[in-house]
């Protein structure tokens, strides 16, 4: 494999959608096959890009982009920042992180660590992210400072 150089940038939602949809795509389909492995259907692919949008545009949705040398997006991130209900401080939530699978070299890990620079300087207090769709990946977070403090339960209906 050779190797790459990629930049990483914030990205208006709606300038990045048509090169990152193709992204989201997989990383859902990669998301809905584990739980389906787990006995946990969930639906087709059908984001509610309005909301998105609308998020974007409030200013509390920012859009991280890694791209290849030659512009090519491999990776993509939706994080919220958001104001805590119980204590008014901010914080940050990622909606999603996905790096396609054969540029999963640790360019993965740089995204996360300028989202986190990106987010501190924002004012965030906390950063949430909740590892789904490969569940190896808490383990980076946990090497990254993360650390597990609750645990996501699921019933299906």
């Amino acid at each position: 494999m050779s190797q790459h150089h990629y930049t990483i940038g914030i990205e208006p939602f709606d300038a990045a959608l048509k090169d990152c949809e193709p992204l989201a795509k997989l990383h859902y389909e990669e998301m809905r096959s584990r739980l389906a492995g787990q006995g946990i259907p969930i639906g087709e692919y059908k984001p509610r890009l309005d909301v998105y949008r609308q998020a974007a545009q409030a200013g509390y949705l920012f859009t991280f982009v890694v791209r290849t040398e030659e512009g090519e997006a491999v990776g993509y991130s939706n994080v919220y920042l958001q104001t805590d209900m119980h204590n008014s401080e901010p914080y940050a939530r990622e909606d999603t992180v996905y790096i396609k699978a054969d540029h999963r070299n640790g360019v993965g890990r740089r995204l996360v660590r300028f989202i986190l620079d990106t987010m501190k300087a924002k004012g965030a207090k906390r950063f949430a992210i909740q590892p789904v769709t490969d569940l190896r990946v808490g383990k980076i977070w946990q090497r990254m400072g993360f650390r597990p403090v609750a645990e996501t339960m699921i019933l299906t209906f």
